[in-house]
């Protein structure tokens, strides 16, 4: 009797992406060959060209007629990837600063069924975080946010705002995120959500790449990031306890 050939694992990779024309094309050079079947990308509202150069790369292109922010661009990269029933769904900022080259790194351990999502984690020493061009401030929002998330949600991550992260087909069916922010606190949400329905959540350490040309948070719009961040601890913290009803979580 023969046996069954084992069937490719299917891999989406989604882009949220806004003026991002400057890093684009490098960051999809990066990501090995033959590992993804699709790569989507959701423009968000970009006045650089960034939609006409990922169709002149061949991705498929989704375009919002207005902005919508962050979150509102993760929705749409979710909700049109899962059309093509994947095995495993990355998301990939296309901005220079995560290395696609790991993206089969990241990913296997969701395709061994070993964790239910993944990230990867630029925080292993300060050293390597700081040389990488990470400035100092954002090193030191991210060294004194990641305890208190680690409490909160009973984890033991180095980071919680990475922008390059896995999940699988079954994550991103199971959480509402339909029903989270538009706005950057987004990834936040969607961490505790995903945590809150048991699903298991692992990382792996992955190169800094601080450009002139990758994107940043302005202040304002990270203070807002990290107020709410801590709004959404907040309310899991008494989702948890029983006291507070979210149907963000569990």
């Amino acid at each position: 009797m023969k046996a069954k050939k084992k069937t490719k694992p299917k891999v989406v990779v989604v882009m949220p992406a806004y003026n991002a024309a400057d890093t684009l094309e490098k960051t999809v050079k990066d990501i090995p060959e033959g590992l993804v079947e699709k790569i989507i990308l959701v423009d968000d509202g970009s006045k650089d060209g960034t939609p006409k150069l990922a169709k002149k790369l061949g991705l498929d292109v989704y375009k919002h007629p207005r902005n919508l922010g962050y979150g509102g661009n993760q929705k749409t990269c979710y909700w049109e990837s899962l059309k093509y029933k994947p095995d495993v769904v990355v998301m990939l900022h296309p901005d220079y600063q995560y290395d696609a080259t790991l993206t089969g790194e990241l990913i296997r351990p969701i395709l061994d069924g070993r964790y239910d999502a993944m990230f990867g984690s630029r925080i292993r020493t300060r050293k390597e975080a700081l040389e990488g061009g990470m400035p100092w401030y954002k090193y030191l929002i991210n060294r004194l946010y990641t305890p208190i998330e680690n409490t909160v949600l009973g984890v033991n991550f180095t980071e919680h705002f990475s922008g390059f992260r896995a999940y699988s087909k079954k994550v991103l069916k199971t959480v509402p995120f339909q029903r989270m922010s538009n706005d950057f606190v987004f990834d936040q949400e969607m961490m505790a959500s995903t945590i809150s329905f048991s699903f298991k959540v692992g990382e792996i350490p992955v190169p800094v790449r601080y450009y002139d040309d990758s994107s940043s948070i302005a202040w304002i719009k990270g203070g807002k990031f990290l107020a709410e961040t801590l709004l959404v601890l907040f309310k899991y913290s008494l989702h948890q306890t029983g006291m507070y009803h979210s149907k963000l979580f569990k």
